[in-house]
């Protein structure tokens, strides 16, 4: 290759995409780009996410810096941070590395304090993070840096996938750097990838200039062909060739950067490659203090060792730390280090910390380099490990506490105490099947009786979530057999009454887990507590027995608030809407659990008749459990937004939910995902004209799936009924019919379980009497969607016999079904109104759809958000004046924005400004 200075080069003017000057040779494209996403972000076109990658050396670490000097230049807030190697089980500790410094800092101290204490919480602290630097975004626009995200702690790389979408319409600017490993961060409209590639000839031409000064000799040009492109073992290479005075004569990189490393080294004073060598095992960034307790001396005596190695050009003080001047050099050194050598530094360093009070996040990163079998200390202190952060960051906790696991030899004694705590670890992952074979491993080595019953405890909740009721009915009755513990007995009998909820007899069901709440209160155990609680209340809700299931869940939600929603969505079966809505306000901005919160506040709005906030809330709490990895609502989810979807009109969308159904339903077959699937099958087919099949569907949910009948039904009996009919199947109407009246029967105070019998009963005997009780005892409840199903009914039948009664009552349907805007609902009853008047001019032509893009594509509610972002209102305070969640809050924003096809609150203020609609919002 040639290293020729080309004609014209190097003389650049500032600014422009030629600009080319030392350090940042070649990357003058990329440069380019950056800084257009600054002043973008500056100019208000909305959020942007910059991912930088490539192998370390290639230069993502300069460009990162060059780009925070033009953010700051543009007067950006900016929170500059590194994730270290070493450093990935504290929790937040890669973001927190930047937020909390900077001039001035992005977070204050008190802040994050307040975020570190719900650290637990992963989407609350996240919606809190993001609450912050919006507030903080209103007055100047943010950058936030994270170099070296590959090494970046579980909880913030959970963080930051989350909020640069949920910051989207903030003046904010995500600019991260990692190895060739995106992760979820580079995903979305906004995102700009920038893969770093090798040098080109001229670059690294202009680089040898740089550091050689004149032409470059064609010897030095071909040994550059060994750095492969890589920026800093070019430079490396050449800084050795200058020093040398220009001999060129060694191996090719890398061997050269260690071999050349090494040279510097043996330059060195033996005191200081030893504090280089300990350095190079605590990672890239270091305390003396720590250096100085590995090595066995006080941090006041190693000046000299540090100066001396700041002078080689090897590390940087950065006032708080020691750093290697680059990740590359603290390789080398790391390397040069013989295997067995490491293995014994990594065992001495986290003996260290831990006798210097560390904590056990701080030690275990280097006892998974350097324990062994029967190291009882590593042993514990993963263990604690895994304890620790097994809230935040569930897949860490179970690597770690399967390899406590693995160090215990075969036969100790505490295999089975460790094995428990992988199995308990592996479950809260979703590693179900991992956490059923590690159990199983554990019991096939014959442990005590009362260690095989607490072993068969824990892997009750492990079963559970496989849906495997008959091997957790069958184990937990084996070891109920054998344990004398109480408290493992409570929570075996527990475990019992949840699988029973699943069977044909409910009552046998109720007596087990009424056995099992008094057995839980005797031992004082709350575990066994919670699962007797809960087991009533599914059993209750199975038998539909709305008032029993509202007691068994509002007793779980006084003992433990995290069972809240479950207590709501009881609760709305009662119709007790009033008592939910204050549930829900009392929850507020709480750590609870936000996508079950969102699911409560979907299936009020349903029953409400607010589709479009019904769906809202729906997507959010699918969006939510998306973030988490954890989807298992996802198919009640996408059914509900499928009916939703019917009752518009919308027969594409409701396809396309029935497609995630059935794709997740093959994906982790479950019986009562298969149920609900069933039945969203039925609805469609009776759609598409196929009754008969659709009948069949309904008829397998009554026959196969008898624990969810009432669950399942309770809301659309009445539509399951018209189905059956529809079919010809008079008798599985009358069936379902009379299982309405049954239901109506143990809910007396329920209007509508009620009304929807005698809907039921209606339709399946012809019986208009039976219609007007159903209008008339529907009235009183608070659905309007069920009494509108009952109005038109009964207003088809009174116009059939001549009565005009017909009118108004027909009317009240159509005003019903248009307010809540199920326009096919709407459509059919104004049919029926056409033909039972005959005043000309009476407008035919059904409702007008809600166009897809613009301003009159928003539901109201996005409207209200809509003005009140457009008011200068944040996230929070536009949640807060709504009384609704910020999450909810988030999914409105995104709909608005992909609607009106606008990427900031800039451009949302100007349409609103526009359209004159930015007027006073309040909640309702």
């Amino acid at each position: 290759m040639s290293l020729d200075r080309p004609e014209g080069e190097g003389t650049a003017v500032p600014g422009s995409a030629a600009l080319s000057r030392p350090g940042l040779r070649g990357r003058e494209a990329e440069l380019e780009r950056l800084r257009a996403l600054v002043e973008a972000v500056r100019d208000g076109e909305g959020g942007a996410v910059a991912l930088l990658l490539g192998e370390p050396g290639i230069g993502k670490t300069v460009l990162l810096q060059e780009t925070v000097s033009i953010a700051r230049a543009h007067g950006f807030v900016v929170s500059h941070g590194r994730a270290e190697e070493l450093h990935e089980l504290a929790p937040l500790a890669s973001l927190a590395s930047g937020l909390l410094r900077g001039d001035p800092p992005l977070l204050s101290s008190t802040d994050f304090a307040d975020l570190a204490g719900h650290h637990d919480q992963r989407i609350w602290l996240v919606e809190r993070l993001a609450q912050l630097i919006e507030e903080r975004s209103a007055g100047a626009p943010v950058l936030i840096a994270v170099d070296d995200v590959q090494w970046a702690d579980p909880l913030s790389r959970f963080a930051l996938s989350v909020m640069p979408a949920r910051l989207l319409s903030s003046p904010v600017l995500w600019l991260l750097t990692g190895r060739n490993d995106p992760e979820p961060y580079g995903q979305g409209p906004l995102a700009t990838t920038l893969p770093l590639r090798p040098l080109s000839d001229t670059a690294l031409a202009e680089l040898a200039r740089d550091v050689l000064g004149g032409d470059v000799p064609e010897q030095v040009a071909e040994l550059l062909d060994g750095a492969g492109g890589n920026p800093f073992l070019a430079a490396e290479l050449l800084t050795g060739i200058a020093a040398s005075g220009g001999d060129a004569d060694a191996p090719e990189p890398p061997e050269r950067l260690v071999l050349g490393v090494r040279d510097r080294l043996a330059g060195l004073r033996p005191g200081t490659l030893h504090f280089l060598r300990i350095g190079s095992v605590l990672g890239r960034a270091f305390s003396l203090a720590d250096a100085a307790a590995l090595c066995g001396r006080p941090a006041s005596g190693l000046s000299a060792e540090v100066d001396e190695a700041i002078a080689a050009a090897l590390l940087h003080d950065d006032g708080e730390r020691l750093l290697f001047r680059h990740d590359l050099l603290r390789q080398a050194v790391y390397a040069d280090l013989a295997p067995s050598v490491r293995r014994a530094l990594h065992r001495e360093a986290a003996s260290r910390l831990v006798a210097a009070g560390r904590s056990s996040t701080d030690a275990v990163p280097h006892l998974l380099k350097s324990a062994e079998p029967g190291d009882q200390e590593a042993i514990g202190l993963l263990g604690t490990a895994a304890t620790d952060v097994i809230a935040v960051m569930p897949d860490l906790a179970a690597d770690l506490a399967v390899r406590a696991l693995e160090l215990v030899p075969p036969h100790a004694p505490m295999v089975f105490d460790v094995g428990e705590r992988a199995i308990v670890a592996l479950t809260r992952a979703g590693r179900y099947t991992q956490a059923r074979d590690t159990g199983d491993t554990l019991l096939a080595r014959q442990p005590p009786l009362d260690v095989f019953a607490r072993l068969q405890s824990v892997l009750g909740d492990t079963l559970w979530h496989l849906d495997d009721i008959h091997e957790l009915t069958r184990r937990s009755t084996a070891a109920l057999a054998a344990v004398t513990d109480p408290t493992i007995r409570a929570r075996l009998t527990a475990r019992q009454a949840l699988a029973r909820s699943r069977g044909r007899d409910l009552g046998a069901a109720r007596e087990t887990g009424e056995r099992a709440l008094a057995e839980a209160e005797r031992s004082g155990d709350r575990e066994a507590r919670v699962l007797a609680l809960w087991g009533l209340g599914e059993i209750a809700l199975n038998a539909g027995d709305c008032a029993a299931a509202a007691e068994h869940h509002t007793a779980l939600s006084v003992f433990d608030t995290a069972f809240l929603p479950e207590e709501a969505v009881a609760r709305i079966h009662m119709d007790d809407f009033d008592t939910v809505r204050r549930l829900l306000r009392t929850a507020g901005d709480a750590p609870l659990r936000p996508a079950m919160l969102s699911w409560a506040q979907g299936t009020l709005n349903m029953g409400l008749g607010r589709l479009d906030d019904a769906d809202a809330d729906l997507v959010t709490a699918e969006r939510l459990e998306a973030d988490l990895h954890v989807p298992g609502n996802l198919v009640n989810i996408r059914v509900n937004r499928g009916l939703l979807a019917m009752l518009r009109g919308d027969r594409e969308a409701a396809r396309e939910h029935l497609d995630v159904v059935r794709a997740t339903v093959a994906e982790r077959p479950n019986t009562g995902n298969h149920a609900t699937h069933q039945y969203f099958e039925a609805v469609v087919a009776d759609a598409d004209g196929d009754h008969a099949a659709a009948a069949e569907l309904v008829r397998s949910v009554q026959r196969d799936h008898s624990f969810l009948r009432w669950r399942l039904l309770r809301p659309h009996v009445v539509q399951a009924v018209r189905i059956a009919l529809r079919g010809g199947d008079r008798n599985l109407a009358e069936d379902l019919a009379a299982q309405a009246v049954e239901h109506a029967t143990r809910n007396p105070g329920v209007p509508t379980a009620q009304g929807a019998a005698a809907h039921a009963s209606a339709l399946a005997n012809a019986d208009p009497g039976l219609l007007e009780r159903s209008v008339r005892i529907l009235l009183t409840g608070p659905r309007p969607l069920p009494l509108a199903a009952a109005s038109a009914d009964l207003g088809r039948a009174l116009l059939v016999a001549g009565d005009p009664a017909a009118t108004p009552t027909l009317t009240r349907a159509h005003d019903i079904y248009a307010q809540a805007g199920a326009d096919v609902e709407a459509d059919r009853v104004r049919a029926d109104l056409e033909r039972a008047t005959s005043r000309p001019g009476r407008r035919t032509g059904g409702l007008r759809p809600r166009p897809g893009q613009g301003w009159d594509a928003l539901t109201a509610s996005e409207r209200k958000v809509a003005r009140l972002i457009a008011a200068g209102h944040t996230n929070r305070s536009a949640a807060e004046a709504l009384v609704v969640s910020p999450h909810t809050v988030n999914t409105h924003l995104a709909s608005i924005f992909r609607k009106l096809s606008v990427r900031s609150r800039v451009h949302l203020a100007r349409i609103a400004l526009a359209e004159g609609d930015a007027g006073t919002v309040t909640g309702g």
